[in-house]
């Protein structure tokens, strides 16, 4: 089994259940799991998401999981005059054989967030969402009988559609039109708080990082070695922590080489907190007006960007990241969104999530200013597709809101409203 290790002061200890903060440690940091294998052995793509089970921190396997998938691009890499360009997908391209249903990357962290609950769990998991984190959430807990309650804003249900109507085990609170990621993100907390449930801890559950990590994963070990660049647009930079994780841990291998990925990343003008403050080569976020960020929130194109909060100065967060791999930010505008990911239909044939579309705006901005050596070995990590394909394709069936609350909710109500619906 896997220990977990302090990225504070180094202690390893034991999984003792739920475990998200070293224990009796004050310096706020982030937990790393350390496995026993150090080098992965791939079971297959039989096995979805697990086939990279040696370094996922789980105690069992769920069915309909989909791994990432990599591939070197032709088209997009020569419209963009590069000679390695490889594309890893998180989504729905049968072609491809990438079949997540929720079309989203968030599928990594659900498939090993839920496999780490042990399945005498009876408690209820909490997860708050701008979207697609909901959509992959509740498609594997329906599917697996697992007991969710998820909290999204109400401005972002249109994203909560599914293939299949949703098994009762999965209930949805929402917070009222106007609010945004964070405010969910507060409400969940307070509904963690309750007796019976467990908060799925975001970036602080090496579950999730360690799913989302498969990108990278699938990525080296169809190239053979460690990229060059990884280009990926972050919300609250939690996959670009997960890739700089993975990094290390195949350094540790042995088998792909021993450089340090340079993450590109980037955020959707004008919420760019993470991007402001690294410019600045400032720790700590910057001061951000609670309503001044609400505007800025509804005037971007990927609204999954949009976290308030995100873990960029913890110790071993964004910053740190960043640091270690002399990392760059960038900016997209939902303009050169919208041409990047209209580029890439016509390139390579599938429709991109506007989260997607950033990452490759970036890219195409970093191609033009010459910012990047155009034989190096590239890393686009595609996030989301497919989604307008799927829809298409599939009956769509949508999840609706069993309570809407107001800003800043009492426990008291939190209580009384969500309780009876388990």
């Amino acid at each position: 089994m896997y220990k977990l290790q302090s990225l504070a002061t180094g202690t390893i200890f034991d999984d003792s259940g739920w475990v998200l903060d070293a224990p009796n440690e004050t310096t706020p940091c982030l937990i790393r799991a350390v496995y026993p294998a150090k080098q992965l052995t791939l079971k297959g793509p039989e096995h979805g998401i697990y086939t990279f089970a040696d370094w996922l921190p789980i105690y069992r396997t769920l069915k309909g999981s989909s791994a990432p998938v990599t591939f070197k691009s032709e088209s997009l890499a020569n419209e963009l005059g590069l000679s390695n360009l490889y594309i890893t997908i998180s989504g729905y391209w049968p072609e491809k054989g990438a079949m997540n249903m929720t079309c989203s990357f968030k599928e990594t962290e659900a498939y090993t967030v839920c496999a780490r609950l042990k399945p005498e769990n009876d408690k209820v998991l909490v997860v708050a969402s701008a979207g697609n984190t909901a959509r992959a959430f509740a498609k594997v807990c329906s599917d697996n009988q697992i007991p969710l309650l998820l909290c999204v804003p109400e401005d972002c249900l249109d994203a909560l559609w599914f293939d299949a109507p949703l098994n009762d085990c999965v209930k949805l609170a929402a917070t009222k039109t106007g609010s945004d990621y964070f405010d969910a993100i507060n409400l969940s907390n307070l509904a963690a708080q309750l007796e019976g449930f467990i908060p799925e801890g975001g970036a602080k559950n090496v579950a999730r990082r360690d799913g989302m990590a498969t990108t990278m994963l699938s990525a080296a070990t169809f190239i053979n070695q460690i990229p060059d660049y990884y280009f990926q647009a972050v919300g609250s930079g939690t996959g670009a922590i997960a890739a700089w994780e993975a990094n290390l841990r195949l350094i540790e291998d042995g088998r792909f080489g021993n450089k340090k990925t340079k993450l590109m990343l980037s955020q959707n003008e004008p919420f760019q907190p993470m991007y402001d403050a690294w410019k600045q080569n400032s720790r700590p976020l910057l001061p951000l007006d609670d309503d001044k960020a609400r505007l800025q929130v509804e005037e971007i194109a990927a609204k999954v960007l949009s976290n308030r909060k995100p873990p960029y100065s913890i110790i071993g967060g964004l910053f740190d990241a960043l640091t270690d791999t002399n990392g760059e930010f960038f900016l997209a505008t939902n303009d050169e969104a919208f041409k990047a990911a209209s580029l890439f239909e016509k390139c390579e044939g599938n429709d991109i999530h506007p989260a997607s579309a950033v990452a490759v705006a970036s890219l195409i901005n970093a191609v033009s200013e010459n910012t990047i050596d155009k034989d190096a070995i590239i890393m686009l990590n595609i996030t989301g597709c497919g989604e307008k394909r799927f829809k298409r394709e599939h009956p769509l069936f949508e999840l609706k809101p069993a309570v809407i609350f107001d800003f800043n909710p009492t426990f008291q109500e939190v209580k009384e409203k969500i309780v009876p619906l388990f």
